[in-house]
């Protein structure tokens, strides 16, 4: 309801009455204002301070940081290693855990942890997981030490579902490629795989290996130079000169190839289940292919394709040795001197023919097959940690 009021001295009045009565309310909103920080703040002084769930005073929940580096067990960094950091504050509930990648320099760092105990799990491919354990004070900047991450234990299971027949049919055709591997288009050169992966020989097939290098041609013509060098040099004089004399240096010399290469390559193998072949290696430093051919001569895959001891080639080179001994001349007959003599001079041989392998023979086969030769067949890696 609206009340309407005649002009005088009353209405000059209230209109002054209602003047003085906002400016007294604006007044008083001012002081109250100003008073009402200073008297909350005297009113929060008074209060009790107050602790924090697991007892600690509040000042110790302020946020502080984690950083560290993650290294390998040389001490060399380890970039793109994945770190979880796992926050268990004392009487709060458990943030979800973050997790960072360290950088090129293998550092890597979190920012507003809370303070109490952490965990850090690290993982890298290649590499054992790691976990460390800290606590971090309120406000802290926490610089763990360097972590050391060890690298994994690597197991490979060979599973060969092939059955024998169809590794025998593999083996089957590496072997045709290989009889037909001739130096210069002419010298055998059977003896040597250039697939990594070749698939191992049956007995059969070492025999035939064996019977086809020591019946090819030119193995009569190397034979017939090495008789004619040694009777030109008069070595073993008992054998004499002339036709006579030549013809027994060159059986001696044959007897040898015979013994030699039935023995050391078809024989022990197929007992000792061991490849005699060598493996061509092609790639790495001129010093690593080069310890790689003279090691072949002591060592070779077995059927198995792992790397063992050449026992066949060693022990070959010991019983050819041994039975040369039965027609070389008497005076040249010295027993186990001779035996091992021969025995040296085989296994050196080897490795200086695999020198030629390596680094030389290959530039002057011609009609090498081109192509990438299959993995083994099923192989799964299994990482133990």
């Amino acid at each position: 309801m609206a009340l309407h009021l005649k002009p005088g001295p009353f209405k000059a009045g209230l209109v002054a009455l209602t003047l003085l009565t906002l400016s007294w309310t604006l007044a008083s909103s001012a002081q109250d204002s100003g008073q009402a920080p200073a008297d909350q703040q005297r009113s929060e002084a008074a209060k009790p301070t107050e602790a924090a769930p697991d007892g600690s005073p509040p000042s110790d929940r302020h946020s502080g940081s984690i950083s560290g580096t993650v290294l390998d067990q040389t001490g060399a960094v380890v970039p793109g290693a994945e770190v979880q950091l796992i926050e268990k504050p004392l009487g709060a509930s458990q943030p979800a855990p973050q997790a960072v990648v360290s950088r090129s320099d293998g550092q890597f760092s979190f920012t507003n942890v809370r303070p109490g105990p952490f965990q850090l799990n690290v993982t890298s491919e290649g590499f054992s997981p790691q976990t460390i354990s800290g606590t971090l004070g309120s406000g802290q900047s926490d610089q763990v030490p360097p972590i050391m991450l060890a690298v994994a234990t690597r197991i490979t299971e060979v599973n060969v579902s092939l059955t024998r027949e169809e590794i025998a049919e593999e083996a089957e055709v590496e072997l045709k490629i290989e009889e037909k591997q001739r130096i210069l288009g002419a010298l055998p050169n059977f003896y040597v795989t250039y697939n990594p992966n070749a698939a191992p020989l049956t007995p059969k097939q070492k025999f035939r290996l064996a019977a086809r290098n020591v019946i090819d041609p030119f193995t009569f013509v190397i034979v017939g130079g090495t008789a004619g060098m040694q009777q030109a040099q008069n070595h073993f004089r008992g054998y004499g000169q002339g036709s006579e004399g030549y013809a027994k240096r060159f059986a001696a010399n044959y007897g040898d190839t015979l013994s030699g290469t039935f023995i050391g390559q078809a024989i022990l193998p197929a007992l000792l289940k061991q490849d005699p072949r060598y493996f061509y290696k092609g790639t790495g430093s001129f010093r690593a292919r080069a310890l790689y051919a003279i090691a072949n001569a002591v060592i070779c895959k077995g059927d198995n394709r792992r790397w063992q001891p050449n026992y066949s080639n060693v022990l070959g080179s010991l019983a050819a040795g041994g039975i040369s001994n039965l027609y070389y001349p008497a005076q040249d007959r010295d027993g186990l001197t001779l035996t091992f003599e021969n025995a040296a001079v085989g296994l050196g041989s080897s490795a200086i023919f695999n020198l030629m392998q390596e680094f030389v023979i290959r530039h002057f086969t011609p009609k090498l097959p081109k192509q990438d030769p299959p993995p083994p067949a099923n192989i799964g890696t299994t990482i133990h940690n």
